[in-house]
């Protein structure tokens, strides 16, 4: 079954359905309870190993938050009591008013104090945080299954956890003690206001309902809006980038593409844009209807407080200590509704994270004691009924193989695109577990080797093979990482692979960086030379199963047929396995191996497929005419559109073998 959209999964995973009825809301309270504290656990978990200090400064900075502003309002309204009475004349001594003034002074420097150090503090949380997360990613990445790879719902949850990896962490945690902090502020004050009683407060209270409702409905829109229109933005992002992509700005400029880009983006960004004005007025709005509403209630009450102190049942600081009060408690429950909004939105990453850090990895070896594979021998290969399909695809790419290559084979792999030969490499390596039936290396199950040191035997260059924006010399030490780079080893490596000639060439020879990422004196190669290189990975290698999968596709045919030959040369009684198009690599091999549509349907020497005249020899046939077309003096001078229907290849009774000898 196919997986289902990315983005639809994700919100679906994790969306805790809405109570049907009454009895339901106990349950449905529980288990979002239950999950945010899942998740916060999680954050504290995750910021606590980066560095503890950080829990501690934050929960500090929770505890000044929310005591120091009423402390403030405290201070600032006794000032302004001790001012009154000073002007009446009730008070002669300067002295108690001097503390107050000492006191409040020494209020706003330790708080603008804290306030810088919390900022840097905030600053270098985040730094920490965000490399422990990609670290810990990057460690989970090199031990995830290749299949998990294979699901855009995971790869969706991986890219957005390694995007945000740098800020949400600390956004959340901060919202959550902000969250903390205001709660105690709101505490305080409404202990400080119940002297004057506790109906003004509740009222406050009341009146900020509204505004709750319409942001957390409203913020609940935008949010839905954001994921429901989320292929506007990848194609938004995709128009965007399509103009200052690397490898795409030569066709572009030579196309004149920019415009039609441009218009698409446009087009896209309007019809999205459109959609999130509307959602944007419409809660401005409401807002506004609710900040009206707020603030008839606030001058209700403030005139109340007016008038208490012109009847002399308070004094005068008490009006900005009241009305503090009654603007704080009205500020903390909208900096709640807010807060709360960013925790939510928070959890989209938390989740991703989560389910990243979480992934199940099935690559692993079977047995307790995992079997070591033993180094410096030849090694015998079997698959028996060996059947496999991808992940989230309803058929096999590979059906019921049964095959045995033996020690020292050298064994060349052919068949159309899409025969399954790549996909029989990944099986081999243990990159993927087969479907059905089983693979032997040397008696024993794939599955029963560890993992590591069974990828240890194999020096492998993939179709898609790397290209690393590192030197030359650790492009190609790249082959044995994790060992004492051989200087000598490194040349010898690029001479078998004939990149020795153009390294030889560049302006700083093996320590030249290469791809423009990083350094100013960065060399791009040519297809051809990175494909020299990733060879020479595999003769660095020390390995005792060699496997090109297709890697000379951009070298030319003479070329080709050298590397093929240096390999032979080289490899002594190693097991040799070769992936190509060209079939001249075929002629001298122990077994050809031909596929299609992932079925093995031929297997044999050059000579002994050819004499079948199966598939094998229709590929051979077809592919060596292209190399004996007949010219004499006449065609010579005659351009091709001149020649009519004259054929340009032999028949098949003239065909003679191109490759042989």
């Amino acid at each position: 079954m196919m997986q289902p959209p990315p983005n639809r999964s994700v919100i679906d995973q994790y969306r805790v359905p809405p109570p049907k009825n009454l009895r339901e809301v106990p349950g449905y309270l529980k288990t979002l309870l239950s999950a945010f504290f899942k998740r916060m656990g999680y954050i504290i978990k995750i910021v606590w190993e980066a560095s503890p200090a950080i829990v501690f400064v934050m929960s500090f900075m929770a505890l000044f938050d929310g005591v120091m502003p009423v402390i403030g309002t405290y201070i600032t309204g006794q000032l302004i009591n001790k001012l009154s009475s000073a002007y009446t004349g009730e008070i002669t001594n300067f002295h108690i008013i001097t503390w107050l003034l000492v006191a409040q002074f020494a209020y706003l420097l330790f708080n603008s104090i804290i306030r810088r150090i919390d900022g840097i503090v905030v600053r270098i949380s985040g730094e920490l945080v965000s490399n422990h997360i990609k670290i810990k990613i990057m460690e989970k990445a090199k031990e995830i299954d290749l299949k998990s790879f294979d699901s855009p719902d995971f790869y969706a949850k991986m890219e957005n956890a390694n995007r945000e990896a740098g800020n949400r962490p600390i956004q959340v945690l901060n919202s959550t003690f902000s969250v903390i902090s205001t709660v105690i502020s709101l505490m305080s004050y409404l202990f400080l206001i119940s002297i004057i009683g506790i109906l003004p407060a509740l009222l406050v209270i009341v009146v900020a309902i509204p505004s709750t409702i319409i942001n957390f409905v409203y913020r609940k829109k935008n949010h839905d809006y954001v994921f429901r229109r989320s292929k506007d933005r990848r194609q938004m992002s995709y128009y965007s980038e399509v103009l200052v992509n690397k490898d795409l700005v030569k066709e572009v400029r030579m196309l004149g593409l920019a415009d039609d880009f441009t218009e698409r983006y446009k087009s896209v960004f309007k019809k999205y844009f459109g959609g999130l004005k509307k959602l944007m007025l419409a809660e401005m709005w409401w807002g506004i209807g609710a900040t009206l509403l707020t603030t008839i209630v606030n001058c209700i009450l403030f005139v109340s407080i007016a008038r208490g102190v012109f009847r002399a049942e308070y004094p005068v600081g008490d009006y900005s200590m009241y009305t503090g009060a009654l603007n704080a408690i009205s500020g903390g429950i909208a900096t709640l509704i807010t807060t709360s909004a960013s925790i939510y939105e928070g959890t989209i990453f938390i989740n991703n994270l989560i389910a990243f850090m979480e992934e199940k990895k099935t690559i692993v070896p079977t047995l307790d004691t995992p079997l070591e594979v033993k180094r410096g021998v030849g090694h015998t290969i079997q698959f028996e009924n060996v059947s496999f399909r991808y992940p989230g695809v309803d058929h096999d790419i590979i059906k019921n193989i049964n095959l045995t290559i033996n020690p020292g084979d050298t064994v060349v792999m052919v068949g159309l695109n899409g025969a399954g030969k790549t996909t029989l490499i990944k099986l081999l390596t243990r990159l993927y577990d087969p479907t059905d039936g089983r693979i032997l290396l040397d008696g024993h199950d794939l599955r029963e080797y560890d993992v590591q040191k069974l990828y240890d035997m194999f020096g492998i260059v993939f179709q898609d093979y790397g290209k690393y924006a590192v030197s030359v010399r650790d492009n190609i030490a790249f082959g044995e990482v994790g060992k004492k780079i051989r200087d000598e080893k490194i040349l010898e490596a690029a001479s078998n692979s004939n990149a020795a000639e153009f390294i030889d060439k560049l302006p700083d020879k093996y320590d030249t960086p290469l791809m423009r990422y990083f350094e100013e004196n960065g060399i791009e190669l040519s297809g051809g030379q990175w494909q020299k290189l990733a060879i020479a990975r595999a003769f660095y290698s020390e390995s005792d199963i060699l496997i090109l999968d297709e890697p000379t596709a951009s070298l030319d045919p003479m070329a080709e047929q050298e590397i093929f030959n240096q390999f032979d040369a080289l490899r002594g009684d190693k097991t040799s396995i070769f992936v190509s198009h060209r079939l001249s690599s075929a002629t001298t091999a122990d077994k050809i191996i031909v596929l299609k549509d992932g079925r093995l349907i031929e297997e044999g020497t050059h000579a002994e497929l050819m004499r079948a005249q199966g598939e094998y020899y229709t590929l051979f046939s077809t592919q060596a005419k292209r190399y004996i077309t007949p010219i004499d003096d006449n065609e010579e001078k005659e351009p091709p559109a001149k020649r009519g229907g004259k054929p340009i290849f032999k028949g098949e009774d003239d065909y003679e073998d191109p490759f042989s000898g």
